[in-house]
Order: structure tokens, then sequence, then C-alpha cells
């Protein structure tokens, strides 16, 4: 089978920008050209999800992407409301669409090809592939491209260059304005230091806190992205010499740790076991250290677990050799 008679691939999710970035990056990384459909179930089939629904293609919320085929070759989707319509997508396509879902789909995996969950889960399984984290976008390539594009905004900025990665509240974490105070005061003296500091702040952040955020960083000198026109992000993590991450975000800590940068960690009120396992492994291997005010320099082999996964996709669909073993090490060095 030649990449060139390979039926479109899709991506599939809720549209939420997190599942999204792991199904699209994932797909990059795969090489194969991609539709991206964005679908939830309607109400109350929804609420059933993950669990398999009797004809779930068309009980689609209104506005969602139509699923009809023809059936792709490959699917690569994540999140809840997806688990019923992948499984749906597989067996009306007779088993020729090759199903890969990301995170714990909380089903058994043998409703589909592959399945990506991160090693913090726990899940096992014969197609099973755990990884650290979650799939991203982050490659050397678009960092290199990220940093021209950014340069006329970051490129002047005195180092050390401090990427902050800043996300709030979620069903295990909380940013209250009294940690919000404290996280900006260590970085504001950092900037007070000479420090340069490019922020995001996550939508997900309480509006009191990230006014908190905003106010004191922006007095420092901060770039505090306003969420208006064209992302930064991947500026922000090129011309970074060191990152700050909030602990809540396994998606930003893993996009963070695929740099290769140094990356420290703040932790927020809250948590779970997973988290623990997550933050505790990203530690073990040398990609992460606590955010106490100070910054550390060290080194240690970027996460490639993106390029992993793909290179096992495209060995199962007769395109590649078997996927290599994970390149993660320990190159930490202070």
């Amino acid at each position: 089978m030649s990449e060139s008679d390979c039926a479109p691939v899709w991506v599939l999710s809720e549209g939420k920008a997190g599942m999204e970035n792991q199904v699209v990056g994932l797909a990059e990384a795969v090489g194969l050209p991609f539709e991206t459909k964005r679908a939830r179930l309607a109400r109350p089939w929804r609420w059933m999800a993950p669990y398999t629904l009797f004809n779930p293609l068309r009980l689609l919320e209104k506005g969602a992407t139509p699923l009809t085929p023809p059936w792709p070759r490959l699917l690569i989707a994540c999140g809840r409301q997806s688990v019923p319509l992948s499984i749906a997508i597989r067996r009306a396509s007779a088993g020729r669409t090759f199903t890969v879902q990301c995170q714990d789909p909380r089903i058994s995996p043998r409703w589909f090809d592959l399945v990506v969950p991160p090693e913090h889960d726990r899940v096992s399984g014969g197609n099973v592939m755990p990884i650290i984290g979650s799939p991203n976008r982050v490659t050397p390539e678009r960092l290199a491209e990220a940093k021209t594009r950014w340069a006329p905004l970051f490129g002047e900025n005195p180092c050390p260059r401090i990427a902050v990665l800043i996300g709030g509240r979620s069903k295990a974490h909380d940013l209250p304005p009294t940690i919000a105070h404290e996280l900006a005061e260590r970085l504001a003296a950092r900037a007070r230091g000479g420090a340069s500091l490019m922020v995001t702040i996550s939508r997900r952040t309480p509006p009191e806190s990230a006014a908190i955020l905003t106010d004191i960083l922006k007095r420092a000198g901060a770039y505090v992205w306003n969420n208006l026109g064209p992302n930064p992000y991947f500026g922000m993590l090129a011309w970074a010499d060191a990152i700050v991450v909030t602990s809540d975000s396994v998606n930003m800590a893993t996009e963070a740790g695929a740099t290769g940068r140094p990356v420290h960690v703040f932790p927020l009120p809250g948590g779970a076991p997973k988290f623990d396992r997550f933050h505790d492994s990203l530690a073990e291997r040398g990609v992460t250290r606590p955010f106490n005010g100070h910054l550390e320099s060290w080194r240690y082999l970027p996460l490639n677990e993106t390029a992993r996964v793909a290179s096992r996709i495209r060995a199962e669909l007769g395109l590649d050799q078997a996927a290599p073993k994970s390149d993660v090490g320990r190159l930490a060095a202070s």
C-alpha cells in the first residue's frame, strides 16, 4: 500500500483545543493528508458517552461535522464523546478504518485498533501504546518556523527569556487569587532581576486570578498575550531559555518537555494520584524541576512520543517499519 493509495485521514474531537491539538499533532506526525472533524452528540445522548450507543452517527448535535462515507483509512480520535463515534465508524467501514483512540477511552481497548493513553492512566492491553503525557504539535521544525515568525516580538528581549504557561481551574486543580498572587510575585522578581517574561493565561484561569496575574506581570514588564490576534504560543516556546508551567495541564507540561528547555513546574492546589504519577515521571526523566522562584539550567532529551506513536501507526498501515522504542533519556545535569 502506498501513501497515494490511502483514503483520507480523519481527526475527530469535540472541538476543544486540548483534544484537537492531540489528534492534529499525531496526524501531522503520521504525514498523510487529513481532514479535521468536530462532532458532539446531541442531548441526552452525550451523557451516555463513552458507552456504545445505537447508531450514534445519527445522534450528532446540530451543526456538527457530518460523519458519512466514504470512510477514512485512518481515524484518530480524542475525547469521551468521540468514543462511540469511533466504534461506529470502525463498524460501518467493516473494519477497513484503522481507529486510533487517544487518552483513556474508559471502556475496553478491544473496540479500537490502537489506544494511546498517557502512562499515568495505567491502561493496558495488546493494542495499547502508553506514552508520556499526550500527543502534541511541538517539533523542531515548527519551533524553528515559529522562532523566525515571532522574532520581531521576542527576538530583542533580554535573556533569559522565560515562557510562562498558566492554566487554571479543572476537576482536579484550582488557581485561587492568593496562589495567583504568589506565582505572579515570584515571576515578577525574575523580571526585576533582568529576565524577560512571555506569558499565556488559559481561558480556564478564574477571572479574578487572571486579573491579578496580568496586573502584576505587566507592571513588571512582561508580555502577556490577551487572546486577541494570532496565538504566539509556539513563538514563546521557540524563544524560551526556560519554561514555567502550572501543574494542572498534562498537555502544556508535555509540550514544554518536547522543547528540550528546562521546565519548571509550579504546583496548584488540588491534584490527583494520576497527576502525581505524571509529574513524578517527568521529574525522574530529568525533564522538570519545581519552580520555587529560582531558575535552574540543565539538559535532557526532548520528549518525542508523538513521533514514536506516528511511526507505530505508519507501520500498522504498512507504510513504515516497526515503531522505534522511546528515545526519552536522562541527560539532566545542573
